[in-house]
């Protein structure tokens, strides 16, 4: 029995991680689309690529020309079930700028699930708590509870921080767990 307990201590119990995305040499990125405010007349320019190292790279610059201000990338998959899920952890190098991260029980709402994070100019593993993302629908909050689905099916990262700018993130992996 005492070895038993050593087991446990060396062993603790483990998180069934599922990877949303794990950016390769070899990714296919047809599932992501690049979503800036020129939808609604603003100037800004995101792209998505993959880099020399197989790494995807979310870079452009960010315009305040015609009310514009914001790039996005979104991934859209097929329902991916949460139970016994309940983070998501990016593994990514900033550019020391804030951005957004997004999620959508349902790829149809016309509201996300939304929560900020910081980056510092390097190498990070950033964890989000989907129970502490609230639901936001053109940069207003909804009177709603935050999330609590059972599935997702998109998510979105996006850049947007009232001003004029380069912005560049170098991404690795998505995971929930």
């Amino acid at each position: 029995m005492k070895y038993m307990f050593c087991l446990f201590l060396l062993f603790p119990a483990m998180s069934n991680p599922y990877i949303l995305f794990d950016f390769t040499k070899t990714s296919n990125l047809e599932d992501w689309r690049i979503v800036d405010d020129v939808v609604m007349g603003g100037e800004s320019d995101g792209n998505l690529s993959i880099n020399n190292a197989g790494q995807g790279v979310f870079e452009g610059d960010i315009s305040l020309e015609n009310y514009g201000g914001f790039s996005s990338i979104r991934y859209y998959f097929d329902a991916i079930d949460l139970e016994n899920r309940t983070k998501v952890i990016l593994k990514l190098k900033g550019d020391g700028k804030d951005y957004q991260f997004r999620v959508k029980a349902n790829a149809r709402d016309y509201y996300s699930y939304i929560t900020t994070f910081s980056t510092n100019g390097g190498w990070q593993e950033i964890t989000i708590d989907l129970k502490d993302m609230y639901p936001s629908f053109r940069g207003r909050r909804l009177n709603q509870p935050n999330f609590s689905e059972k599935s997702i099916e998109s998510l979105s990262i996006l850049v947007g921080n009232k001003k004029e700018e380069h912005f560049k993130l170098v991404l690795d992996k998505i995971v929930l767990e």
